[in-house]
């Protein structure tokens, strides 16, 4: 680590800064082509990165930037890589090449640049990706000069001999990261050595890890750093939050969470593509639209998700890490980590695609457990931001706010004039005896009825009280299905409305499993659960007859339910002291079961040496016994001279 550093610390540029600064793109003398093209996609000031890194492109310098996402890095290498592309070719020929790691992000990459070339002739860019026709690919790679793609079929092109590198100019690795994370980096390397030695080579990364610098040593000639934010990761446009949630709740939490936020659009982050479906599903049962991406999807399933979110017409989508590299929407306005990110630089990813554009955003952050609590602590204090806590929602709060902004839009409609036919409708339902109070109710049930009786509140207490009594509830599942207690907590907490922390002692067993409920909601959870499923399949709940007083914990210390009070050190000492102190005094002693108490008469005889005769077995001394023949030796051959055991085929013989 130590020499990278010193790597970056020799590549490292300084901007000046005495140099005079012009505002907006003047600075950048851009050709009025590209400049009228910026204008009309809407940006009037440039980035840092953009400010920095395109000066260094066009003088020809491999640079590394390194910026975190949403900071304009696809337009900091599109104008000079424009810019470098000579236009006068009789047949074009590939000049740039840019490689992604993901579809999604080639398929952005290439969208953005055609959106740059809208005034300029005679720049043809072609994406190209794993999970698209191949021949369509094949036709538009004969006429092209700029190709961006996936390094897998890239490779794949450069094989078959449908793409030439002979004469690219520079070579773009974006989000070099995650390409190397993913396992391309010997198809990278590939890449790179077939190219012309005289190109120019533009990395960006978020982060730096030693694969990169290895990178950068192979294959880069003096490179200068563009480096943004690197001494402190500020977030200021997002409003970073986290919700604690019982275990087993997570869902039930973001249904909630859903309902009182009310996001316009909305990505949620999940760790595996399992839960990326069953979150996706889960919200669609409860009356969201949504869809799930992630890498096992085909490319028409991924365009239309990407499209419909893009597009608005699906406001909620459930992605992995990998998956969301090529979303660029600028429009988000909530960020869902349901799944807490396994790392910081992670997490910086996933709350940047809110907050775009100028615009303010908010990230909120599921945790369940100490560990995940700890975890989002350790988060906040990399990126150096405030992470605050924030309540579940209530049912009641929920409902408070929807009626408020009911009451608010009927304010609107009465402040507005009233169409006569339905000024009409209320006369003649007032002339047949009906009260205005109740035709108003009626309309406002049929404008704003709501669906929402399924919604339960979900308290969360991290205390637990003592003394509780506790009745055996038998599950209809065991260990060789490969239950887990977690399972079992889950499923419970899931179903009942019932903390993780109010269930008792779990036993597994081969067939079944004895879980200790609350007695005083023992029905109603036996209730729940039948119907149930745990780790798909199906479950039957049967209730002890009797009830019993598990040891509950306070704060995780051991409790005296004798005493009704936490145990102390010296209690540990005193505890057979307390046992016999509280014993009755006509209780008869337990006998002691260690030893064999024997009589005077017993003793004498069993020391008694003077005849030892007793002790021989059948009274005859042990010289007088005869001895066993061994016959082993001629037992282990048949009449032939063959092993009796020897294995089946075996032609071996022995001779004596």
């Amino acid at each position: 680590m130590d020499e990278n550093n010193t790597l970056i610390n020799e590549i490292q540029t300084e901007v000046c800064d005495d140099m005079p600064v012009e505002n907006g793109f003047d600075a950048l003398a851009l050709s009025p082509e590209l400049k009228k093209a910026v204008e009309a996609m809407g940006y009037t000031e440039p980035t840092d990165i953009q400010r920095q890194a395109i000066p260094l492109l066009r003088s020809g310098a491999d640079i590394i930037g390194r910026s975190q996402t949403g900071t304009g890095k696809t337009m900091a290498f599109a104008i000079p890589a424009v810019e470098l592309i000579d236009r006068e070719e009789a047949e074009p020929t590939v000049q740039v090449l840019i490689l992604c790691p993901t579809r999604e992000l080639a398929q952005q990459g290439c969208e953005e640049i055609k959106k740059l070339l809208r005034f300029t002739l005679n720049v043809w860019p072609v994406d190209v990706y794993g999970g698209a026709a191949m021949d369509r690919q094949i036709y538009r790679l004969r006429r092209c000069n700029l190709v961006i793609g996936t390094p897998g079929r890239v490779m794949d092109h450069m094989r078959r001999g449908t793409l030439s590198l002979a004469n690219v100019k520079m070579v773009v690795l974006d989000e070099a990261d995650e390409m190397l994370s993913m396992g391309f980096r010997e198809d990278i390397e590939t890449i790179l050595k077939d190219v012309p030695e005289a190109h120019q080579t533009v990395l960006f990364s978020a982060t730096m890890p030693d694969a990169i610098m290895e990178l950068t040593s192979q294959f880069m000639r003096d490179p200068q750093l563009v480096e943004i934010n690197a001494a402190q990761v500020t977030l200021d446009a997002i409003t970073q939050l986290y919700m604690e949630v019982p275990m087993g709740r997570k869902l039930d939490a973001l249904n909630l969470l859903l309902r009182s936020r009310e996001p316009v659009r909305t990505m949620i982050f999940c760790n595996t593509k399992l839960m990326v479906d069953e979150v996706s599903s889960y919200l669609n049962k409860n009356g969201f639209t949504c869809e799930g991406i992630h890498g096992d999807m085909n490319q028409s399933q991924r365009t239309r998700v990407m499209e419909g979110f893009k597009s608005a017409r699906i406001p909620i989508l459930v992605a992995t890490d990998v998956a969301a590299r090529g979303i660029d929407v600028n429009d988000i306005d909530y960020v869902i980590n349901y799944d807490l990110p396994q790392n910081s630089d992670i997490y910086v990813h996933r709350i940047g695609r809110t907050g775009r554009a100028g615009k303010e955003g908010t990230a909120i952050t599921l945790c369940s457990g100490r560990r995940q609590f700890f975890g989002i602590r350790d988060i906040g204090r990399f990126t150096k931001s405030t992470i605050e806590e924030i309540p579940i929602p209530t049912v009641a709060s929920i409902r408070e706010r929807q009626d408020e902004k009911s009451l608010e839009r009927v304010r609107i409609a009465l402040s507005e004039d009233i169409p006569m036919p339905f000024k009409a409708m209320v006369g003649k339902l007032m002339a047949e005896g009906h009260e205005p109070a109740l035709i108003a109710s009626a309309a406002m049930r049929l404008c704003f009825q709501r669906d929402d009786a399924g919604l339960v509140d979900i308290e969360f207490d991290r205390k637990t009280e003592g003394g509780r009594m506790y009745r055996k509830l038998f599950l209809s599942i065991g260990r060789r299905q490969k239950v887990a207690p977690n399972h079992i907590v889950s499923a419970i907490a899931g179903r009942a409305n019932v903390r993780g922390s109010e269930i008792g002692k779990i036993e597994i067993y081969d067939e079944r499993t004895v879980v200790g409920v609350p007695a005083e909601r023992a029905e109603a959870i036996e209730r729940a659960m039948q119907g149930a499923t745990i780790c798909g399949y199906p479950v039957r709940a049967r209730l002890s007859s009797e009830a019993s007083a598990a040891r509950p914990t306070t704060g995780g210390k051991r409790f005296d339910r004798r005493q009704d009070k936490p145990f102390t050190r010296r209690d540990r000492f005193d505890n057979a002291r307390y046992s016999r102190l509280q014993a009755p005094a006509s209780a008869e002693a337990p006998r002691n079961r260690g030893k064999v108490k024997l009589s005077a008469e017993a003793r004498a005889r069993l020391l008694d040496t003077t005849d030892l005769s007793r002790f021989e077995v059948n009274n005859r001394p042990s010289e007088d016994r005869t001895r066993r023949p061994d016959n082993r030796r001629y037992d282990r051959f048949d009449r032939r001279g063959n092993r009796k055991n020897a294995d089946r085929g075996s032609k071996r013989r022995d001779r004596h």
